[in-house]
């Protein structure tokens, strides 16, 4: 009884607190034009929607039809398609006469996204009174700090006049200078990487009227903690793989004798014409920590166990220029092998990419182990993931969860088990947490339950005058809470 007080306290902060963003602001109204841009995309696909993307399409369209501002997110393991769901998105902000925008964290993921959205979109045309024809190619640009002088002023030009339909970027998008016409729609990608003031700066380039949102993560939350650390916002699940996903076999090599074993493995994948991935946890050497660096690991790897293939280097210190050459040259298949940190995490596609080996992998959390094995299995072919270890280990709990599962949700529930709740409130930490009483884990049905009673009871009594303790006791939670309660 008391570990579900608890919960339903927070549940209610959480309730009233989404319905005070509903409230805040006048969301933007879309003219009712056809979906014709949205038509044209879906004729385009090489594939039908998975059942998940369709209803997550449409959970997103009944939002967009809303007075109220959108506040969404849109998880999904990796590779179940949410690149396809927000372009969808953004083409209905568009049809309905608005600009949208996606932002992403890094220039390396922003160039992706920009390349592969434009095969998407091309040929596309826009309905205008500007020309005879009455129509225009639908205009997608790319603002990061690497775009300047003419483009960048093109670009800005462009957004500013409504020229300029969908726009992909970095921060930059947020810097001073830039302005939407009229933005509709702003989707924020890897949403945890961003803060707050970003993410309602980006909001804050709309006007008078608050563009819908729509954040998104790759990193599957466990049930109860989206219902709890996300409960202020809308959530749709990707929660199924398109057709065509080949599936990624996973080992772990416990000890340097079964490392030996996983070379072999990349040699014959890349005499098979295919290509790997190795990641280190650290660009360089450590004196306190022995495990393994990109750049020592490149070098050995170069004269050694892979001697005679062509490898690459990626890590946060090179420069961009050299960045985007090494990443260009992986995608074209002129390098066999890039070793790389954890900059390969996110966003990075090579379909021809079949391995990924992953040193010292103990060190790595499951979340970002199943990220990083998500990089390979885009193509027609069998991939493999090897987790290696440089010290024989007795057990691991999270190595042998990630080599019996590739499901991301799954793998989430483990996570939540092993690490606990961490603080539910502010910044996650191991070990700490916010519930005096409740668990997530042990008390996966009372949050659900309290979630319910939450909902009823905050739709039947908005301003909780027949419940003025709870109330109170609720902006006292608030009131402790402030800065978690408002980051959406």
């Amino acid at each position: 009884r008391l570990a579900f007080d608890e919960l339903l306290r927070v549940q209610i902060a959480l309730v009233r607190q989404k319905r005070a963003l509903e409230q805040a602001g006048r969301g933007v109204e879309y003219e009712d034009r056809g979906a014709g841009l949205v038509a044209q995309f879906y004729a385009r696909l090489p594939y039908p929607l998975t059942d998940a993307q369709q209803r997550t399409i449409d959970e997103i369209a009944a939002d967009l039809d809303r007075t109220f501002p959108m506040h969404r997110l849109l998880q999904g393991d990796v590779g179940s398609g949410k690149t396809v769901v927000a372009v969808s998105a953004l083409l209905r902000a568009v049809d309905g006469g608005h600009q949208g925008a996606l932002m992403v964290p890094t220039e390396v993921l922003a160039e992706q996204h920009a390349t592969s959205i434009r095969a998407l979109l091309d040929g596309l045309t826009v309905g205008t009174a500007d020309n005879l024809f009455g129509e225009r190619p639908l205009r997608l640009e790319l603002l990061t700090n690497r775009v300047t002088g003419a483009d960048r002023a093109a670009i800005l030009s462009g957004l500013a006049s409504g020229e300029v339909d969908l726009v992909v970027g970095t921060h930059a998008l947020i810097q001073q200078g830039v302005e939407f016409a009229s933005l509709g729609l702003a989707v924020v990608d890897e949403q945890h990487r961003f803060g707050v003031e970003q993410r309602a700066a980006l909001r804050s380039k709309a006007g008078e009227s608050v563009p819908d949102l729509l954040v998104m993560t790759a990193t599957p939350i466990p049930r109860t903690a989206a219902m709890t650390v996300y409960g202020d916002l809308d959530v749709s699940v990707l929660d199924e793989l398109p057709p065509g996903r080949t599936p990624i076999v996973t080992h772990w090599a416990n000890g340097p004798l079964e490392e030996s074993g996983v070379w072999d493995d990349v040699r014959a994948e890349v005499a098979a014409g295919r290509q790997a991935f190795v990641v280190c946890p650290l660009i360089d050497e450590s004196e306190k920590l022995q495990v393994a660096s990109a750049e020592e690991t490149f070098e050995r790897l170069a004269s050694g166990e892979l001697s005679g293939l062509r490898l690459g280097l990626l890590h946060g210190r090179v420069v961009p220029a050299e960045r985007e050459r090494a990443m260009g040259a992986f995608r074209t298949g002129e390098l066999d092998v890039l070793v790389a940190t954890t900059v390969i995490e996110v966003g990075v596609d090579v379909p021809n990419a079949t391995v990924m080996v992953i040193l010292d992998a103990d060190r790595f959390g499951i979340a970002q182990l199943h990220q990083l094995r998500g990089r390979v299995g885009r193509g027609v072919h069998t991939s493999t993931c090897w987790l290696v270890t440089s010290q024989v280990l007795e057990e691991n709990l999270r190595l042998t969860a990630l080599v019996d599962s590739t499901d991301g949700f799954q793998l989430a529930e483990v996570d939540l088990d092993l690490r606990g709740e961490g603080t539910l409130m502010d910044t996650a930490q191991k070990g700490r947490n916010d519930l005096r009483l409740a668990s997530l884990r042990r008390d996966r049905a009372l949050v659900e339950l309290a979630r319910v009673v939450a909902i009823d009871l905050v739709g039947d009594d908005p301003e909780m005058s027949e419940h003025a303790a709870l109330r109170d006791e609720v902006d006292l939670l608030v009131a402790e809470r402030e800065e978690y309660l408002t980051r959406s």
